[in-house]
C-alpha cells in the first residue's frame, strides 16, 4: 500500500491549488535570480530611517536631526559591546524613552529606536562608559 494518497479532485482540491499556486506566486517563487541586500549608506538605515553608528573612536553623527515619526538605527561596528541610552545616567528616565529600545549593542549589531513621535531634543550615552563624550550624542526631532 502507497504512503500518499489519492486526492480526489473536485472544488475543495480546486480552490486548495489556487491558494497554494497564489503563495508561491507571492514569495517570489518564480524568480530566477536571487537579490543582494544593500548595505545602509552613511546616515541612512535600510528603512530609511537615519543610521548612528558607533565605533572604537565613538558615534557618529553625534548630533542628527530627525522628522516627526522617524526613527533612528544604531549601528555597531566596534569589537565591544555598548549599551546605549536614554539620558539621565544611570536612571535612563528622562524625555526620551524611545532610545531605551537600543539597549545592548554586540559587536555587529543593530537596532532600531521607538518612533519619534514628539518635537523635542533627546540626548544619549553608553551605559557602560558614561563619561565617554566620544559615545554620546544629541538627536533633535522636529
Amino acid at each position: 500500500m502507497s504512503q500518499f494518497r489519492m486526492i480526489r479532485r473536485g472544488p475543495a482540491s480546486a480552490a486548495l491549488v489556487m491558494a497554494l499556486a497564489l503563495l508561491a506566486a507571492s514569495c517570489g517563487g518564480g524568480s530566477s535570480s536571487p537579490t543582494t541586500p544593500t548595505p545602509p549608506s552613511a546616515g541612512g538605515g535600510g528603512s530609511g530611517n537615519p543610521t548612528i553608528t558607533i565605533t572604537s573612536a565613538g558615534v557618529s553623527p553625534s548630533d542628527l536631526s530627525l522628522s516627526l515619526g522617524q526613527r533612528v538605527t544604531f549601528v555597531n561596528n566596534d569589537s565591544v559591546e555598548h549599551q546605549m541610552y536614554n539620558d539621565p545616567h544611570p536612571s535612563h528616565d528622562g524625555n526620551c524613552p524611545e532610545l531605551n529600545q537600543i539597549g545592548s549593542l554586540r559587536p555587529g549589531q543593530s537596532k532600531e529606536s521607538g518612533n519619534f513621535v514628539t518635537a523635542k531634543t533627546c540626548t544619549y550615552h553608553d551605559h557602560l562608559r558614561p563619561a565617554s563624550s566620544a559615545l554620546q550624542g544629541r538627536i533633535v526631532i522636529r
